[in-house]
């Protein structure tokens, strides 16, 4: 076996390999950065769960501004409701008025 030969492919074969990783670094920062300039709508938000059995739970989530109530079991997902997603305020002087019901 020619020792100048094997090393010229192994030269060859790891300048191959550098070049690979360094496309597949290059692929993974573009795909990092266009994940940063998502919106915060598509994301999805757990809000709260509520067991109502031994391995089943109501689940709601949000979702690009809607609010979806999901029930959960071992054997699937179901779509319960879908409401827009509401941040309406309750005025102050209500909520003192709720405070001073007996």
């Amino acid at each position: 076996m020619n020792v100048q030969n094997f090393t010229t492919e192994l030269v060859s074969m790891l300048f191959t390999l550098a070049v690979v990783l360094v496309l597949a670094w290059i692929v993974l920062r573009v795909l990092k950065r266009s994940q940063l300039g998502k919106s915060s709508d598509d994301k999805l938000k757990f809000v709260r769960a509520l067991p109502v059995g031994s391995r089943e739970r109501v689940v709601l989530v949000e979702y690009r501004g809607k609010e979806y109530m999901l029930g959960v079991t071992p054997g699937g997902i179901n779509l319960l409701e879908k409401r827009a997603v509401t941040t309406e305020l309750i005025p102050r002087e209500d909520l003192t008025e709720l405070d001073n019901k007996p």
